[in-house]
């Protein structure tokens, strides 16, 4: 079962059999010789590209989600099919009827494998529907008495000659020991430097996922397997933390009697775990908070909230304030109606009247993904203002997709290495 979950899903090969598969079936069921059938067929096709255009043009301009133009290709060209097998099951044979039915599904898998391709998300069939297919990870207990390097780390390290091309990924349960959340397993990422006989201390990485989403280590080990590759292996020990729990709940990552203590999770559970198991520096300039989009969020509250914990953060696509999708909902059923409380919780009013002036800030978002863009130019100006090392990035046509988190994870090692003491 675990291999059937970690199927490829996407990528070039998938999508030229798949995409071949939907051209045979619309063919077969656009071919008909009659003018009046084309006719009929045409209408059919256009009427319901319309509604799909509409359709996405309201999930993008309405309820603000980044599009990429496959996206829309994708999605357009799916009702279009679907419109095509509506008419198909008039005034037509047996034989035809059944090609209709079962063109169905074959247009929307089609249709759902490009779409995922293109966000760039979900790799595996494990991951399209919510299950982890990672393996527990070995962990060798931290050396409590190991020495601590005085200068940077790139300096002083020397890695072995046996030392991996790669690092490890998988998963360990971190216990809720302090919160009671009930979390996910976490994805853990150790580099190469890490797997060595003698490992050096190393920087933490604590990373948040999107919502709905997985805590899944796949797309900080492949950025980080290529920073460590030209960093003689050194690169920071990830946690891929999960803030939003088993049934895809946007905790607005605060303690809440609704969803759960998630902020005592992630800052106390997690972190003492981490000191427990994983073999770090303890200083706050070697630890990181980041998160991707809801994880975005999450982050940069985390980062302003417990200042002298996390000395650096990674806002990817993040939203400007805890539960910005529905504020009106969250403000009645978080905050039973109470304003003042919900903009008490909101990153840019924390950093008011505030300076944070050794923290390294990185905030990243697509270029064309206009809701993210203007919650990240807020938030990253009112960083600036509060005295953090600021860098803004905008990922060309990134949209809310893969490309803007993979891309913003490079971003943001590229500003941390020289930091967290990995390269010059």
């Amino acid at each position: 079962m675990n291999d059937l979950l970690k199927v490829e899903i996407s990528g070039p090969v998938v999508m030229t059999i798949a995409g071949a598969i939907g051209v045979g079936f619309f063919l077969l069921l656009f071919l008909r010789p009659s003018a009046r059938w084309a006719l009929t067929a045409i209408t059919a096709i256009v009427v319901a590209a319309l509604l799909g255009w509409l359709t996405v043009w309201i999930v993008e301009d309405v309820f603000h989600v980044g599009l990429t133009p496959r996206v829309w290709f994708w999605a357009i060209s799916c009702f279009a099919a679907l419109g095509l097998t509506a008419v198909s099951f008039r005034h037509s044979p047996r034989w035809r009827k059944v090609v209709a039915a079962v063109s169905i599904p074959v247009f929307v898998v089609v249709a759902a494998l490009g779409i995922n391709t293109e966000f760039g998300l979900n790799k595996t069939l494990g991951s399209a529907l919510g299950i982890s297919t990672e393996d527990a990870i070995q962990l060798a207990k931290p050396d409590p008495d190991a020495s601590i390097p005085a200068g940077p780390l790139w300096q002083s390290w020397k890695p072995p000659a046996n030392l991996h091309a790669k690092g490890e990924a998988g998963t360990q349960i971190i216990p809720a020991t302090a919160s009671g959340f009930d979390a996910r397993p976490a994805g853990i990422y150790l580099p190469p430097a890490a797997l060595t006989a003698n490992p050096p201390k190393l920087p933490l990485f604590v990373l948040m996922m999107g919502q709905p989403g997985l805590p899944d280590p796949q797309y900080v080990s492949a950025a980080l397997d290529e920073f460590a590759a030209r960093n003689n292996g050194l690169a920071p020990i990830a946690i891929v933390a999960d803030q939003i729990g088993p049934d895809q709940n946007d905790t607005l990552c605060l303690d809440t009697a609704k969803y759960g203590n998630v902020e005592k999770y992630i800052n106390e559970d997690v972190v003492n775990w981490a000191k427990a198991n994983l073999n770090i520096l303890p200083d706050r300039e070697h630890w990181t908070i980041a998160g991707y989009s809801n994880g975005g969020q999450c982050a940069i509250s985390f980062a302003v909230k417990y200042p002298a914990m996390w000395g650096n953060v990674v806002d990817i696509s993040g939203e400007e304030f805890p539960g910005a999708e529905d504020p009106a909902g969250n403000l009645a059923t978080i905050f039973n109606g109470n304003q003042a409380a919900y903009d008490a919780q909101k990153p840019i009013n924390i950093m008011k009247g505030k300076q944070f002036p050794d923290t390294t800030a990185v905030f990243t978002v697509g270029s064309d993904d206009t809701t993210y863009v203007a919650a990240a130019k807020a938030v990253s100006a009112a960083a600036r203002d509060a005295g953090m090392t600021v860098t803004y990035y905008e990922v060309p046509n990134g949209g809310h997709v893969g490309l803007a988190l993979n891309a913003g994870l490079t971003k943001g090692f590229e500003v941390l290495y020289p930091r967290l003491g990995l390269s010059k």
